[in-house]
């Protein structure tokens, strides 16, 4: 048993302080997907978003093809990433490396599809009573499909799909059926972004972290080919797939805050995809603690290491 892959410490999933360390040792090291260029169509209006905390917002400067560019809250230009396909990606602080070190496997996969071809059509997002990571651990995987998602599984059956991890490249490809390898394609793209595309269109959705660990924000963009009721029937479907998964999240959430569950074992062959973002995790926060324990550590030795003045004493005559 002690060779099984095993969950991160429930602990993680509702404390502030962890939190805060996967912040500065996850978050502001990534990139992030903020949507094809069809989202950016109008020149000078911009696209606001939040990561980590991070307020950034994307804009079209002119009619130039590619000419997108992403902006911090102060007004600083972000590193960003255009794919020769169409897809922009963005940093949130000079501590990420560069889109090539962090994602090195990704673009002839993204080169499959033209995204340039996908109108945007919609976006929400709203609030959930959960840990960006119990969304992500359910994304991660499809054991709960058959079960939590009935008509998602008429067309990609559980029994085959599978999860294929990229480590060097920190993205994963689910492939819901393996003799048909191109019907759909579906990343995650750590630590909180995934993009669907299937069934004439493509849907993304951001995992958004705040303050408060049990508590997540989602943004959900949607785009399709079609118009009127022929994406609205796309939309009705990929919408009832994600309150499935909305409804499952707050209900292990609050599994979770009870204490009574604090780790487990997952299953080595259908939960890789889990086992591999939260070795990540793991991983990232555990260097950034142990750097900023360092930090504190030479910074208190330097301080003991100053000489502190003392007054000389004039000596009598």
């Amino acid at each position: 048993m002690d060779s099984l892959p095993r969950t991160l410490p429930s602990s993680w999933y509702r404390s502030a302080p962890l939190y805060q360390l996967e912040r500065r040792g996850v978050f502001l090291k990534a990139w992030y997907l903020l949507g094809p260029v069809t989202r950016f169509e109008i020149v000078g209006e911009g696209v606001d978003y939040e990561i980590a905390g991070v307020k950034l917002v994307a804009r079209r400067t002119s009619d130039e093809e590619g000419a997108i560019a992403v902006f911090g809250e102060d007004g600083t230009e972000l590193r960003s990433h255009l794919t020769s396909t169409g897809l922009i990606f963005s940093t949130i602080s000079d501590a990420a490396p560069t889109f090539e070190e962090f994602f090195p496997e990704l673009e002839p996969l993204l080169a499959t599809v033209d995204f340039t071809k996908l109108p945007y059509r919609k976006s929400i997002k709203y609030e959930g009573k959960f840990n960006w990571k119990t969304m992500v651990d359910g994304y991660q995987e499809c054991l709960h499909c058959q079960y939590t998602h009935p008509s998602f599984s008429v067309y990609y059956p559980p029994t085959t799909y599978a999860v294929e991890n990229h480590p060097k490249s920190n993205f994963s490809r689910h492939i819901a059926d393996p003799e048909k390898r191109d019907d759909g394609l579906f990343l995650y793209f750590f630590p909180n972004c995934t993009l669907n595309v299937y069934g004439g269109g493509m849907s993304s959705f951001r995992v958004c972290p705040t303050d408060d660990p049990n508590v997540t924000r989602m943004e959900f963009d949607y785009y399709h080919q079609g118009v009127g009721d022929v994406f609205e029937r796309y939309y009705q479907f990929v919408r009832q797939v994600a309150m499935e998964d909305f409804e499952l999240c707050e209900k292990a959430q609050e599994n979770l805050l009870r204490g009574v569950y604090e780790t487990g074992i997952l299953n080595p062959v259908k939960e890789t995809g889990v086992a591999f973002y939260q070795q990540r995790v793991l991983e990232q926060v555990f260097e950034q603690h142990e750097k900023e324990e360092t930090a504190a550590a030479v910074h208190i030795r330097t301080d003991s290491a100053v000489e502190t003045p003392t007054t000389i004493e004039p000596t009598a005559a």
